[in-house]
């Protein structure tokens, strides 16, 4: 059994997602201490508990300290399988824990299965400190595709914080032989796109959000598309994005009580202005979520990335727990990093 150090690097819940969604793929268990014991609030909270039950689900696991506050986790796996899931962070306590964090645990070991599976994931669609659905959609998956992945999220309900209550359907088809890709071009003047999506809230709201975008991207960067779109759910909320057209990445801002739309918006556009300064081809947060792909994808894989973030430099080490050395980082002066991943014909793992 593996013995992993839950507090180590940056020690959140990406040590802890990367753990059970490897576990699971490899036939590995694991024994996980200090779960987020630097957090003002230590331990397994309601997002980090599903993910920890939704997987086991998937996997057949047997599982100790799954509790509220665990800080010391066991898992076992047992054999994975395709199928009907359901998993709603409500089911532990009312939250807007993220349901992409889900995602992101179960995704990876449905692709071992031996049939295509559906996950309904409820509660938070649109939360701070978590990829939103929208950035699922057109960031991260088609980033994930590359490798061979074959999924698919539909979003019924927005969940917003801190109300949560969002409805996400992930389809995914078993696609266990992945191969390694480049992720090197810039996105250069190549365009993007704006998604603006409201829920309770007068329209303008929207408007204002995407007119912002537009302002401080005019003369810079050229607008491919435009989405306002108002979506059923709960409780009021709002969040603006803008995706990359010809690279991998995305640039979101949530919006609070008080926050006028506008400054949404700016937000959203000035943070992929400097995406588009770094001339990187992965923005900071997809590359974290793309090292486990391509670890387990046949060849090598690299990533030129807007930063190294500590979260990249914490899912490598806990990635190389379980398969041994597979992450090298160049940085040269004036150059955006480069992350080479060596995969490990994923096809022959169990």
């Amino acid at each position: 059994m593996l013995s992993i150090d839950g507090s180590y690097g940056e020690g959140g819940g990406q040590v802890l997602r990367t753990c059970l969604s490897l576990s699971a793929i490899t036939g590995q268990a694991f024994r996980l201490t200090r779960i987020r014991a630097g957090r003002g609030k230590p331990g397994l909270a309601a997002q980090h508990l599903t993910c920890v039950r939704a997987a086991a689900a998937v996997c057949s696991a047997r599982v100790e300290g799954d509790a509220l506050g665990s800080q010391d986790l066991t898992f076992r796996p047992g054999a994975s399988h395709a199928g009907e899931y359901c998993f709603d962070v409500a089911d532990i306590r009312p939250s807007a824990g993220s349901v992409n964090l889900i995602l992101q645990t179960v995704l990876p070991i449905l692709l071992w299965c031996e049939g295509p599976s559906r996950v309904v994931l409820r509660g938070g669609t649109h939360v701070p400190w978590s990829p939103s659905c929208d950035y699922v959609v057109q960031v991260f998956l088609p980033a994930v595709a590359r490798f061979g992945v074959q999924a698919t999220v539909a979003l019924k309900q927005a969940g917003f914080y801190p109300r949560g209550g969002g409805e996400e359907v992930l389809g995914v088809h078993p696609s266990p032989r992945l191969t390694g890709s480049d992720f090197l071009r810039p996105a250069g003047q190549a365009g993007c796109r704006l998604v603006s999506r409201t829920t309770r809230l007068p329209a303008h709201v929207g408007e204002r959000q995407i007119s912002a975008m537009r302002g401080v991207l005019a003369g810079r960067v050229a607008v491919s598309g435009e989405t306002p779109d108002e979506m059923p759910g709960p409780a009021p909320g709002t969040t603006a994005m803008v995706s990359a057209d010809r690279s991998w990445a995305g640039c979101s801002a949530l919006g609070v009580r008080g926050k006028p739309a506008e400054q949404v918006g700016r937000e959203a556009a000035e943070a992929f202005l400097r995406f588009l300064g770094s001339g990187a081809a992965v923005d900071a947060h997809l590359a974290d979520q793309l090292l486990l792909y391509a670890a387990l994808a046949e060849g090598t894989t690299q990533l030129s990335v807007e930063a190294i973030t500590e979260h990249a430099r914490t899912n490598a080490w806990v990635i190389e727990r379980f398969l041994g050395p597979r992450v090298e980082v160049a940085e040269a002066p004036g150059e955006p990093p480069v992350i080479s991943v060596r995969g490990s014909a994923g096809h022959e793992l169990p």
